[in-house]
């Protein structure tokens, strides 16, 4: 009988070596703030409304000089909670209309389910830290900070992970500002909301997101 893969096993493949205070430590001593980001839909706007989105943007990526990174969450929705709780709704209804057109709704939600895949996406973006002066020269010097190389591995309980906090949140501040001048709102996700994305990112299948009663 095989014996079962040990946690510690998995975690070795992960980059990830902590998380306090909403900051992600990489194993190779980088740091990462993960912003939820707002939506705009781009193509209902008139011509005008996407220039000046496209400037402001323009004007944002001009604005720093560091890498951020975004990423599009795409989750398949778990509609099964909602369904139940329209069944149970149904067995106490004591309208005979309302119970049949109760009836009837779940019968379409769940064949409308069955046809088409109900996918929520979710938009977030990363912002790095790079706390070591790169002692390489040249190009490969230059390329080394992008790649998270020719760092030194910090302690987060030492007193010099509270100084890159400071630095790694004047960072995300810059980049809500600048999103935020074209219509996109964020918000920084803390540790246990890191904890939750990480989670369902490498367990996509255990972890479709529910709807509550009402969002349909």
């Amino acid at each position: 009988m095989a014996k079962p893969r040990s946690a510690g096993a998995a975690q070795n493949f992960l980059t990830i070596d902590s998380i306090r205070d909403g900051i992600i430590t990489l194993k190779d001593g980088g740091q990462r703030m993960v912003l939820m980001a707002s939506s705009i839909n781009f193509a209902l706007k008139a011509a005008d409304e996407q220039d000046a989105v496209t400037y402001q943007y323009q004007n944002f990526l001009n604005s720093i000089d560091f890498p951020v990174q975004f990423i599009v969450h795409s989750r398949k929705l778990n509609i099964a909670p909602y369904l139940e709780s329209l069944k149970e709704r149904e067995k106490t209804e004591t309208n005979e209309l309302l119970k049949i057109q109760i009836s009837e709704y779940v019968n379409f939600v769940k064949s409308f389910v069955e046809l088409t895949n109900i996918i929520s996406k979710t938009f977030y973006v990363v912002v790095p830290f790079f706390h070591t002066v790169i002692e390489k020269t040249g190009v490969l010097g230059k390329i080394l900070p992008f790649l998270g190389g020719g760092q030194k591995k910090i302690d987060d309980k030492s007193d010099k992970f509270e100084e890159f906090k400071v630095q790694i949140q004047q960072r995300a501040d810059n980049v809500a500002l600048g999103l935020q001048r074209f219509g996109i709102r964020t918000a920084p996700l803390n540790t246990e909301e890191l904890i939750e994305l990480l989670y369902g990112l490498y367990n996509p299948t255990e972890f479709e997101k529910g709807i509550a009663p009402g969002e349909l």
